[in-house]
């Protein structure tokens, strides 16, 4: 990776950082912050805007270095955590527990409706990973990504059903937390998704030499001592469970996992560990980004981040389409 391109990501995703939590309804100038001379925008700066732009980086950075991993892992450039079903799992778990009228929380640390789409998540990982291993010691990529699609359909198709056996107002929450979204307040829920991306990161450092192999061919990689089902099975599972801690908190988000990774290529080349680093920065700024236009581009409302993510990356997307023809 040209250190130049990398020092300019880097920068760009820090001054997202550092300058997002100013902007929204409120514009707040930074002599406010500095000198605490208005104590309710400072409390609006500390308690709502920089927890809310933190939670939005690091599940940006979380879901951009996921998409990487299930690239690799299945070598197919459309993979992504949203493509396998894990969402639709999550998403699951959300509308039967809005469905049946449930409320409680768990450990005081999940909301209700967060746990049940981390256990749907869990749900959808454990059918997946069954189904593609229904005949023992013949698990591959292929088949892994085949159980996912076909158990992503399901659940999709099963959410409908609840949505539409609903009340109005039961559908309606369920079709808003389908749709994402990064409102928090405090720092509950950046301490929540924190370790997931550290633990993400790690895995993919630690295994970045031997998905530098895997995307060769898994003959070639096992021909230089790779434990193929092991890498699989270790990737497979790490990611599905970061994955079921962020839709949890924040809904499921989409297009970040899909179309970070082939813009990071561009500037990180195909090597795992830098490949990393890129996605972390660039798939952080770019959920930030979207955030903060959904807060303000229709103030005082605002817009779920979710639609904008689809939006903004699939335009992006068709464009890398017709650029490289």
């Amino acid at each position: 990776m040209k250190k130049g391109a990398f020092f300019l990501l880097f920068l760009f995703s820090a001054a997202v950082l550092l300058f997002a939590p100013f902007c929204g309804v409120e514009n707040i100038p930074s002599s406010a912050v500095l000198h605490r001379s208005s104590p309710m925008l400072c409390k609006i700066f500390w308690e709502l805007r920089v927890p809310r732009v933190l939670l939005g980086w690091i599940t940006g950075a979380t879901l951009a270095v996921c998409g990487m991993l299930f690239q690799a892992l299945f070598r197919n450039d459309l993979a992504s955590p949203d493509m396998l079903g894990i969402s639709s799992g999550a998403a699951f778990g959300a509308v039967t527990y809005i469905r049946l009228g449930a409320e409680f929380s768990l450990f005081g640390i999940f909301s209700g409706i967060s746990a049940a789409a981390f256990a749907g998540s869990l749900l959808a990982t454990f059918a997946i990973y069954a189904a593609g291993n229904v005949k023992k010691h013949s698990m591959s990529s292929a088949s892994l990504l085949l159980a996912g699609i076909a158990v992503s359909y399901l659940l999709s198709s099963l959410n409908m059903i609840m949505q539409y056996s609903g009340s109005y107002i039961d559908s309606f929450r369920a079709l808003r937390w389908s749709m994402g979204g990064l409102e928090t307040v405090g720092f509950s829920q950046v301490l929540t998704t924190l370790p997931a991306l550290l633990l993400i990161v790690f895995t993919a450092f630690y295994a970045a030499p031997e998905l530098d192999l895997f995307v060769c061919g898994e003959k070639l990689a096992a021909s230089r001592g790779v434990s193929v089902g092991k890498l699989r099975r270790a990737l497979f599972l790490a990611v599905s469970f970061v994955i079921a801690v962020n839709v949890s908190v924040c809904g499921p988000v989409g297009f970040i996992g899909l179309l970070s990774p082939h813009i990071c290529r561009r500037f990180a080349g195909s090597a795992h560990r830098p490949l990393t680093l890129a996605s972390v920065f660039f798939g952080g700024a770019f959920l930030v980004l979207c955030d903060t236009a959904a807060r303000v581009l229709w103030a005082p409302s605002e817009v779920p981040v979710g639609i904008l993510t689809a939006f903004t990356g699939s335009l992006f997307f068709l464009w890398l389409l017709v650029r490289e023809r």
